[in-house]
């Protein structure tokens, strides 16, 4: 696709990487309908290019909040592109986590993401050609301690992303599943951050993650993942899991040391 032919409806467009993406739709001409709880933050964005952006102030967990990104997209037309990079994370043991911030967790990342697709399914369908993209995560083929619940919700949206690619396939709808790897941005807590910078983890700007996204949207591509070696370790806890196994479980102990409870920043 090219972007400067896309009409876009991005979720999570105040968040790291979600605001890295507006901003680079909007770079290459694309209009762009910019879903987020925290429109305060997309202000600078909006004046940079008031001709691209359109806030659209939503809790995608209501139905409300949903139908009104639905007016919003008939209001510009029709939308060719979904691009739902909606989500939270929480660094912590799983017996650290209650069940309201299970339920947030899940209702955010996943369970809102297939609502809201579903909607624009139609308006979707009635392009000459559309895409779908579905921002998942390393950690939607790897599955990490202290990530318990993001990784459910992550496995389950790369499951999702694929069955509806296959349902799809003879229509002019396509579907991209993007999975970064470590990124730079407000959703991981100063916890996490340490973790990383303690096992050596390589961590992204979300600008690079932004470029490559919309690299791989010009390019049609099907699944897009991002980082090495990540990568290898997707391919690997494919094929061989106990290997995996062993390696994470070496890092148990740091794990848990950096391990404790923090609430989830808003996106």
């Amino acid at each position: 696709m090219r972007l400067s032919d896309c009409r876009v409806v991005l979720t999570g467009a105040s968040g790291g990487i979600g605001m890295a993406l507006a901003e680079q739709l909007c770079t290459e001409g694309a209009q762009v309908l910019a879903v987020t709880r925290q429109h305060q933050v997309l202000e600078a964005l909006q004046r940079q290019y008031p001709q691209r952006i359109h806030v659209v102030e939503a809790d995608l967990r209501e139905a409300a909040g949903r139908h009104a990104v639905l007016d919003a997209a008939r209001r510009l037309g029709g939308v060719n592109l979904l691009l739902n990079a909606a989500g939270v994370n929480r660094f912590a043991l799983f017996e650290q986590v209650d069940d309201g911030q299970i339920d947030d967790l899940l209702a955010i990342n996943l369970v809102a993401t297939l609502q809201l697709t579903r909607a624009l399914l139609p308006t979707l369908r009635n392009q000459p050609h559309a895409l779908i993209v579905n921002v998942g995560s390393t950690f939607g083929s790897i599955g990490y301690p202290g990530y318990a619940v993001y990784c459910a919700s992550k496995f389950a949206l790369r499951g999702f992303s694929e069955a509806l690619r296959r349902e799809l396939a003879d229509t002019e709808v396509d579907v991209l599943y993007v999975a970064p790897r470590a990124t730079r941005t407000g959703m991981n807590s100063s916890a996490a951050m340490a973790l990383n910078e303690a096992l050596n983890s390589r961590v992204d700007e979300p600008q690079r993650v932004a470029q490559q996204v919309t690299h791989a949207i010009e390019r049609n591509l099907a699944e897009l993942y991002l980082g090495w070696p990540e990568k290898l370790l997707v391919r690997l806890n494919g094929l061989l899991p106990g290997l995996v196994d062993r390696a994470i479980r070496k890092q148990l102990p740091i794990i848990r040391r950096f391990t404790h409870s923090t609430e989830m920043p808003p996106r």
